[in-house]
């Protein structure tokens, strides 16, 4: 039986590769991160013991994941789940073999820092592979998801919207923007979608009705990096997403087509309708 290794981050993604890899017949050997991954994930491996093996270990331990891998008989490994920026780059106690790659890079942001670990697991004789390997029939389709497509406010703020989220994705800041009758209320940096969106809901919330002169609606927008790696930090949408949304009063979500995981479609879909959200799925066009 062949044998998939993978660096599981926070949320449900890595459940969701497990249930694709044992679908394909492969052992899976885990990497958990103490700082992010579920415990549920020890539940599981107690459930199947002859297809996956848990090794916990904390984010900053890249020689100590080199070696399980290469101990496991792993030479093809995937990235799944979140693993939050600030953790990255504040919290971690880095061992000397990421303490060394650490001070190498030229821009400390995710990209580099995720393309330099690729770069030394492949010099180790395991090679990354892209993180939807599995998951492919889960990439959104371009049209319209939910019951009520966008208005016409909704689909200008779309188009700002694209905009502005490939722009700053370009520079790797972020990948979501939230925009209200042409306005940006906010942009994601290292605090991620959820905590975002929330946090445009507060500035409105904030805001007389008597005296704002924006729309009371918000259109959240997230993108993939123009040059995304699908290897890491792939853009991700959910239930929890709409949830998010529904708190904040934001009436319309715009992903990209085929560069977008949508966790839980179905139920994403039906508590969009519930809620009046408009889910839209944006065509990319190929440079």
């Amino acid at each position: 039986m062949n044998t998939l290794g993978l660096i599981a981050g926070n949320g449900r993604f890595p459940f969701l590769l497990l249930d694709a890899a044992r679908a394909h017949g492969l052992r899976v050997v885990v990497a958990a991160i103490k700082e992010e991954t579920d415990l549920e994930i020890n539940d599981r491996a107690a459930r199947e013991p002859e297809f996956i093996r848990v090794h916990w270990m904390s984010l900053g331990e890249l020689s100590k994941l080199i070696e399980m891998f290469q101990r496991e008989g792993v030479t093809q490994a995937v990235m799944a789940g979140q693993v939050k920026h600030k953790q990255i780059f504040s919290s971690i106690r880095p061992d000397w073999r990421l303490a060394k790659l650490l001070l190498n890079l030229r821009t400390r942001n995710t990209d580099m820092l995720l393309g330099a670990v690729a770069k030394v697991l492949e010099d180790e004789g395991i090679t990354l592979i892209s993180s939807t390997a599995f998951l492919e029939p889960m990439l959104a389709p371009a049209g319209t998801l939910t019951a009520r497509p966008p208005d016409d406010v909704e689909h200008g703020d779309i188009d700002y919207g694209l905009k502005v989220a490939r722009g700053i994705a370009g520079f790797d800041l972020g990948q979501t923007v939230v925009i209200a009758a042409g306005a940006c209320v906010a942009v994601e940096a290292m605090e991620g979608t959820d905590a975002t969106i929330a946090r445009a809901g507060t500035l409105f919330a904030e805001m007389p009705d008597d005296v704002s002169t924006l729309s009371r609606h918000l259109t959240v927008v997230k993108v993939a990096k123009p040059k995304q790696d699908m290897r890491f930090d792939v853009p991700v949408v959910g239930l929890p997403t709409i949830e998010t949304m529904r708190a904040a009063g934001a009436t319309c979500l715009c992903v990209e087509a085929g560069r977008t995981l949508l966790f839980d479609r179905e139920a994403m879909v039906k508590a969009a309708d519930a809620a009046g959200i408009a889910i839209f799925v944006a065509s990319v066009t190929k440079e």
